[in-house]
């Protein structure tokens, strides 16, 4: 079978026009050398091309810078998550988890901001004595609510323009190859050459290397947007878990008053 395979071959590349088997040789040669010669491949693009590298290069450019950004605020997060918690659940006085979090002098957020929001408006509700204690604890809920939402709002700040980065850039890199395509068949037909691999070859690698850059741009991009939003999750669930356990701390409270 092997021995069939060789023979099949040797006839084929034997069949094949010396245009052919030139433009092969010459395929080969740049990887004998050191491989493909990107900047040489930009530069010698039609206009259109450049011009989709050059956005895709200031997409990817956009989609790093937000990756680098999410992954220091999802850090953080984790972070002064564990911090509070710990503190929180040794049996410190709520009192003073109250005054540290409104310390004007430390930025509170995640769990900390979702305790202090809650804690500020059930004292509020509690020192008017104006409402029962179901109507402070439902104040306190509702509070923590809010917090939630914008603390949650936070975390996927951006996210939506890295899936759409991650989304797109394939598209942009595939009308890239197609323009590129465009202008070698127009400009073979004008010149007169005959339709070959030799003639049509570097054309299509200067168009395929839009693709390329597309996918570069895209494959990042949509693993951190998967990341995230994952991690986004993950925290979500985490603010929910305590703001339910910081209300049936705040109802037997209310239950002893009574």
């Amino acid at each position: 079978m092997i021995a069939t395979l060789l023979a099949l071959q040797a006839t084929v590349v034997e069949a094949l026009p010396q245009e052919v088997t030139s433009a092969a040789a010459q395929t080969v040669a740049p990887g004998a050398h050191g491989g493909i010669n990107y900047w040489e491949l930009m530069t010698k693009a039609s206009w259109p091309v450049i011009a989709i590298v050059l956005l895709l290069l200031a997409g990817s450019f956009i989609s790093w810078i937000i990756i680098f950004r999410k992954a220091r605020v999802f850090s953080a997060a984790n972070r002064q998550a564990d911090e509070f918690e710990s503190r929180f659940w040794s049996g410190a006085d709520l009192g003073k988890l109250y005054t540290a979090a409104t310390d004007r002098n430390r930025k509170v957020g995640g769990l900390e901001a979702i305790f202090e929001s809650g804690f500020r408006e059930f004292t509020r509700l509690r020192e008017g004595r104006r409402l029962d204690a179901r109507a402070q604890l439902e104040g306190a809920q509702r509070a923590m609510r809010t917090t939630y939402t914008r603390e949650v709002d936070q975390l996927e700040r951006n996210l939506e323009l890295l899936a759409n980065i991650g989304s797109t850039a394939p598209y942009v890199g595939l009308v890239g190859t197609v323009f590129g395509i465009m202008v070698t068949m127009h400009d073979m037909i004008n010149s007169g050459e005959q339709a070959g691999i030799a003639s049509v070859a570097p054309g299509i690698s200067e168009a395929l290397f839009a693709t390329a850059i597309g996918l570069f741009v895209a494959i990042p991009a949509v693993w951190a947007y998967n990341r995230f939003t994952t991690r986004v999750e993950r925290l979500s669930v985490r603010f929910e878990t305590f703001a339910d356990e910081f209300s049936s701390i705040l109802q037997r409270q209310t239950s002893n008053d009574a």
